[in-house]
């Protein structure tokens, strides 16, 4: 017993190539089957993700308010001092681990739905990007796995460019979580922090922006390609202020790892899904996967569906400090451009028609 508690401690710490080896001395009658103790440890390692995204941050906020009212308070202090003194660093590139971005566990995840991560043209380290993803799916897990760990290779397939990831700035104001995100490069999305990595930390940088963020979380469901992007001008807007290229990235799959109910515009529960985004940052989904003992159920397990993301054909974009807005226009309709001929380019060899169409919204 205390062989198999080392295994799992140790994919999750990521001390090691291969679980495996922690479990050599197991007798031969209790050995499970290979691929079910595999299939296993990639359910525990998207699960800690979902987890960790729904509730961690709420979660360390309690536990540390708890703290204070106990006799272990001062811990409880000095890291609300250490917090205040540290928080700014997620606006300035925050704490970026490469130990941590190459935690088995990540192998693990990337393995469970499969993630792979395409590469179609060769980026140049002497340049700054901003990657475009799309669709944002309920979870992006696409774009954490690809952009957030090195799970998919992003380091060796890209030589020189940096990755990193925008979320919400809201969770870089929760304890703990801040920290854990600021490992696997991850960077809150606004002007501060990307004006940071795109200005003041020399080049090779990918800021990768999730263009549709919540809105587009609402019209996902398996089968559907939409992207909410005719209106999404600022991230054109910034890059020519920085001189930095365009990339558009798409995620053939990230629809389809759960089933979502969909409200029609107009209705009352939209209207609470809209009024409840604007007031915390992020669309309040209902949506359902499969249940973590029996894959009939319904649970918060996304299904075992294939993410394949796609890095497409860099735009190169002038340095513009005040563009005007047909200069804005411009390029955002060349990136639009750029995006449906990736889509159609390349959506026969990742499970879709040729009769399927990208809707931009």
């Amino acid at each position: 017993m205390k062989t198999i508690l080392a295994a799992y401690s140790g994919v999750l710490r990521g001390t090691g190539s291969s679980i495996f080896s922690a479990l050599q001395d197991l007798p031969l009658g209790l050995w499970p089957c290979r691929s079910k103790m595999e299939k296993h440890l990639q359910v525990i390692s998207v699960l800690q993700w979902v987890l960790t995204f729904l509730a961690m941050g709420a979660a360390c906020t309690v536990l540390l308010i708890y703290i204070f009212c106990t006799d272990c308070w001062l811990i409880a202090a000095m890291y609300t001092a250490w917090l205040i003194v540290d928080w700014n660093t997620p606006k300035q590139g925050g704490r970026r681990s490469s130990w941590v971005r190459n935690w088995t566990v990540w192998r693990y995840f990337r393995d469970y739905f499969p993630v792979k991560l395409i590469k179609t043209h060769d980026l140049l380290p002497s340049r700054n990007y901003i990657f475009g993803y799309h669709p944002h799916g309920i979870f992006c897990f696409g774009a954490f796995c690809n952009f957030g760990t090195e799970a998919t290779g992003f380091s060796k397939k890209f030589p020189g460019i940096k990755p990193s990831l925008a979320t919400l700035a809201g969770n870089f104001r929760l304890p703990v979580l801040r920290d854990y995100l600021m490992s696997g490069g991850i960077c809150p999305v606004n002007r501060n922090s990307i004006d940071y990595l795109l200005s003041c930390n020399g080049t090779g940088n990918a800021v990768v922006i999730v263009v549709g963020g919540a809105a587009e979380s609402l019209h996902c469901a398996p089968g559907m390609n939409c992207v909410t992007l005719r209106n999404r001008k600022g991230f054109v807007r910034l890059a020519l202020q920085k001189g930095s290229d365009l990339v558009p990235v798409y995620s053939f799959g990230e629809n389809d790892v759960y089933k979502q109910v969909i409200f029609e515009e107009g209705t009352f529960w939209r209207a609470i899904q809209k009024k409840l985004q604007k007031i915390l940052g992020f669309a309040p989904c209902l949506f359902h996967g499969s249940g973590l003992f029996f894959s009939n159920s319904w649970g918060i397990v996304p299904f075992c569906k294939p993410i394949t993301t796609v890095v497409g054909e860099p735009i190169t974009v002038p340095k513009i400090e005040d563009p005007t807005e047909e200069m804005v226009d411009l390029y955002h309709d060349m990136y639009i451009r750029s995006l449906q001929s990736l889509f159609d380019k390349s959506k026969t060899r990742y499970g879709l028609k040729e009769s399927d169409i990208l809707h931009v919204l």
